[in-house]
C-alpha cells in the first residue's frame, strides 16, 4: 500500500480544506444530527474517528498527526456545538453537563487518533509515541 501524499505537500488552500473546512462541517452535521437521531449521532461520530486516523495518515510522524487531528477534533466539537444550538432541537444523546467541555474531549481523542494514524502510515518509523 503507497502512503497518501503528506498534508505539508498538498497547495495551501487543501491544507486549509482538509485540515479547517471539513472538520468544522462535518461536525455541523453531526450537530443536526444529534437532534434528530442517536443512531444517526453515532454512525456519524465513528465515521469522524475514522476520518480522524485517516487524517493522521497524512503525516509522517506521530506528534504532526496529533497535532492536526486535535485541531481538527476540537473543531469538529465546536461545528457540532453551533450547529446543534442553531438548530434549536433536543439533543438525542447527552453531551453532558457543560457541553463545551466536548471541545477539549474531541481535540484529546483526536490527537490520538492523529497519531494512531501516522503510526499506521506505510514507511512510519517504529518507536514510542510522540517520536
Amino acid at each position: 500500500m503507497a502512503a497518501p501524499t503528506p498534508l505539508r505537500d498538498r497547495p495551501r488552500e487543501a491544507r486549509f480544506a482538509l485540515a479547517v473546512v471539513v472538520p468544522f462541517l462535518f461536525g455541523a452535521v453531526v450537530g443536526v444530527a444529534l437532534g434528530i437521531s442517536a443512531g444517526a449521532y453515532w454512525a456519524l461520530s465513528g465515521l469522524a474517528a475514522l476520518g480522524g486516523v485517516l487524517a493522521g495518515l497524512e503525516h509522517p510522524d506521530r506528534r504532526s498527526g496529533a497535532r492536526r487531528v486535535a485541531l481538527g477534533g476540537a473543531l469538529y466539537a465546536l461545528g457540532l456545538l453551533l450547529a446543534h444550538a442553531i438548530a434549536g432541537t433536543d439533543a438525542k444523546v447527552s453531551l453532558g453537563s457543560f457541553p463545551p467541555f466536548l471541545i477539549v474531549i474531541d481535540a484529546i481523542i483526536g490527537a490520538l487518533l492523529g497519531a494512531l494514524g501516522s503510526r499506521l502510515r506505510p514507511g512510519s518509523p517504529p518507536g514510542p509515541p510522540g517520536s
